[in-house]
């Protein structure tokens, strides 16, 4: 019994240091964009050499106002406010690195549609990302977005977020 349980310990540690060093991650960001715009971003990221990586993602995006009955923002004005959605694709070459972090320009474009019409959008920032023990990391993002035909030509803001690794 107790080869049988020391060679499960075995084979779990090597699976689990091997999953840990795989170089996918599901991501989750959420970030307050210029103006009174709050953001979610799911995305999935394949990381090639040096850092560079290439994401693919689904943003949505809530723009909030004043309530015109109370002056405050309450609930109706928060939630039933301007919302877009968009999926999409960024490339993100690797501009700095250090021993536990490094540092991505983020470039990319996305379709989405907002509650009336289609949009486009293209993304452009800079990722700052710091690695943990067991393949996570944590990251920010200062983050610009254009978007064509949308009430909001021009997004930008701050992202935080974490990244958990996936299976190759």
């Amino acid at each position: 019994m107790k080869k049988y349980l020391l060679a499960l310990v075995a084979v779990i540690s090597m699976a689990s240091t091997t999953f840990a060093q795989n170089n996918n991650h599901v991501s989750l960001g959420v970030g307050l964009l210029y103006e009174n715009s709050a953001d979610l971003t799911l995305s999935y990221e394949h990381e090639t050499k040096y850092h560079n990586a290439w994401e693919y993602f689904a943003n949505g995006c809530i723009k909030w106002k004043e309530c015109e009955s109370c002056g405050h923002i309450c609930p109706e004005s928060f939630w039933r406010n301007y919302r877009t959605w968009g999926l999409g694709v960024a490339y993100k070459p690797c501009v700095t690195r250090t021993r536990n972090s490094h540092g991505n320009l983020r470039i990319g474009a996305s379709a989405g549609s907002d509650t009336d019409d289609f949009l486009g959008g293209i993304h452009i920032g800079y990722e700052q990302n710091y690695s943990l023990k067991g393949g996570w990391k944590l990251y920010w993002q200062v983050k610009s977005d254009c978007l064509i035909k949308g009430q909001d030509l021009f997004r930008t803001g701050i992202v935080i977020g974490v990244k958990l690794p996936c299976g190759k």
